[in-house]
């Protein structure tokens, strides 16, 4: 009887396994991190397929032979081949089961690290990046545009096919930066400057989150990605200038005190507002990456 119930695990293990490969293989758009719409977001995937892959050359034969060794030396009455062992060592199985994990983990080691190197650079050489500095609180994100002079709260609008420096930082808990379909998570962490490659190949909304827990408003943390063509991100950053209030100190002071709130839009802010943030938590103690971003090469608003 006990056989018996194996042998249903192990078929509904297997099932249960092709029938996700198949689902996902249907319609990707349902799992947003295995519909990448960016080339950070590809080269993760591909890193993630081939991880997955190496794991299934170990796993899958390992169940299978667990699953046989249980059926076929079970001591029963009646069995051909009881459990009786001489013990002996074998030099062919240690350099099998010693040699394939080491080759494995040296090949996804060589994946990550060419994977990691990858993505942080920008996705493109030819095209001048636009940066936004991304600050995590209580439980909002602002962006701020060093380029164009204008900030966002819960939303960012972007140029497709133009690569993006988020540089990110927190005026909270730690946090984690995270656009599924275009990239991989990166912290936001007070006093601290981190860099973050992202494009977007397709205009369209991408969906993006808090990843790390933060208290009582940490579930509805979300933001928008908009990926907008050149000519409308310069209009886009044109008619805020002209239509929006402006972020002040005092304004910033209220924003940052812990609380939900809707997407929101400003036509300037306060001059080092983002320097001011990474200092006032410590930052004047460490090296920053870019500058904060404030060295790089921009897009201007026309």
């Amino acid at each position: 009887m006990k056989v018996n119930k194996w042998i249903r695990y192990s078929k509904f293990s297997i099932l249960s396994l092709l029938g996700t490969v198949l689902l996902a293989g249907c319609d990707r758009s349902k799992y947003i991190v295995l519909d990448p719409k960016g080339p950070v977001g590809q080269h993760e995937l591909n890193l993630i397929i081939i991880s997955t892959i190496l794991c299934a050359i170990v796993i899958i034969p390992v169940l299978v032979i667990f699953v046989y060794i249980l059926i076929r030396y079970k001591d029963r009455p009646g069995n051909n081949a009881p459990y009786q062992p001489e013990w002996d060592d074998s030099k062919v199985l240690e350099v099998v089961w010693w040699g394939i994990p080491i080759v494995i983990v040296a090949i996804l080691g060589f994946y990550t690290a060419q994977t990691a190197i990858k993505v942080s650079k920008p996705p493109v050489k030819d095209v001048k990046p636009v940066v936004v500095q991304v600050t995590s609180m209580d439980w909002k994100w602002l962006f701020t545009y060093p380029g164009q002079k204008v900030a966002t709260v819960n939303y960012a609008v972007i140029p497709a096919g133009v690569p993006i420096q988020f540089v990110l930082t927190s005026d909270a808990p730690m946090n984690s930066f995270w656009v599924p379909q275009l990239g991989g998570q990166e912290y936001t962490m007070p006093g601290m400057s981190m860099g973050l490659w992202l494009q977007a190949n397709k205009v369209g909304n991408y969906f993006g989150s808090g990843a790390n827990f933060t208290g009582t408003g940490f579930a509805h943390m979300h933001f928008r990605v908009k990926a907008v063509s050149q000519a409308d991100f310069n209009k886009w950053a044109a008619d805020l200038k002209k239509n929006s209030l402006p972020l002040t100190n005092a304004g910033y002071k209220e924003l940052s005190k812990p609380s939900n709130v809707k997407e929101l839009s400003f036509s300037s802010f306060p001059k080092n507002l983002y320097e001011n943030i990474v200092n006032k938590n410590g930052g004047t103690y460490y090296h920053h990456m870019h500058h904060m971003g404030e060295d790089m090469p921009m897009q201007k608003t026309k």
